[in-house]
């Protein structure tokens, strides 16, 4: 499911020599370093990728802007992708994701700079840093919980201040567009007050939503890549 293609995980890649690609372990394997290494993922060389990647965040944050809120004042309703963390429902705005992408492999990084940095992905050859949502949220990490239905965890692909990052979820509901004066009473209804990063809590298909306010999570991610 591609949402928007405002920020290309390609162009993420540029100036970054993605050796393992080319004669790596995605590619020819042709390095002489791999039977050293066995993996790409064990190299200086793609650790020391990924340390640019990050470091790229930070550069790019100086010169960003705020996202512009004017294009939805006129709009009765707006976008929201609900997803689950455990036992809790979140919305998200959809102005705030790439993609929803199925789970692919998280490969830790030597020097972890944050608690929310699990680690690197590799999305389409480039690397994408990958981010707990349950630690930035400060949810309780109570695993997946069993819905009775087959249920295929997801990556959200959100186009955060500094580039594109990559959030594990467990479960994926869709993307429902919400009458405003719905999302305007949750807002002002005050019971977001101890909720980091939370504009209202909404009711959804018989469940409790937690609408999260993406320009303070946007950066919170922001913060923990730098």
């Amino acid at each position: 499911m591609i949402v928007s293609d405002t920020f290309s995980v390609s162009r993420d890649a540029q100036a970054i020599d993605d050796c393992w690609n080319r004669i790596g372990i995605h590619g020819d394997t042709s390095c002489p370093l791999l039977s050293e290494h066995i993996h790409c993922r064990n190299c200086a060389v793609y650790s020391a990728a990924a340390t640019r990647l990050l470091d790229r965040y930070a550069l790019q944050q100086e010169d960003r802007g705020h996202v512009s809120v004017a294009l939805e004042s006129e709009v009765k309703t707006r976008s929201l992708l609900m997803f689950r963390l455990g036992e809790e429902w979140l919305g998200l705005a959809t102005r705030s994701l790439v993609e929803v992408a199925p789970l692919q492999a998280i490969h830790s990084l030597p020097h972890q700079r944050s608690r929310a940095l699990l680690g690197v992905a590799n999305v389409r050859g480039a690397l994408v840093a990958c981010l707990s949502l349950v630690d930035l949220l400060g949810l309780e990490d109570a695993g997946s919980v069993a819905t009775g239905a087959r249920v295929m965890p997801r990556m959200l692909i959100i186009a955060a201040h500094g580039g594109p990052v990559v959030v594990p979820v467990d479960e994926v509901d869709g993307i429902h567009a919400i009458d405003e004066r719905i999302l305007d009473a949750a807002s002002q209804s005050g019971t977001q007050a101890s909720a980091k990063y939370t504009r209202g809590v909404l009711p959804f298909k018989g469940r409790s939503l937690r609408w999260l306010d993406e320009e303070q999570l946007l950066s919170a991610v922001t913060r923990s890549l730098t």
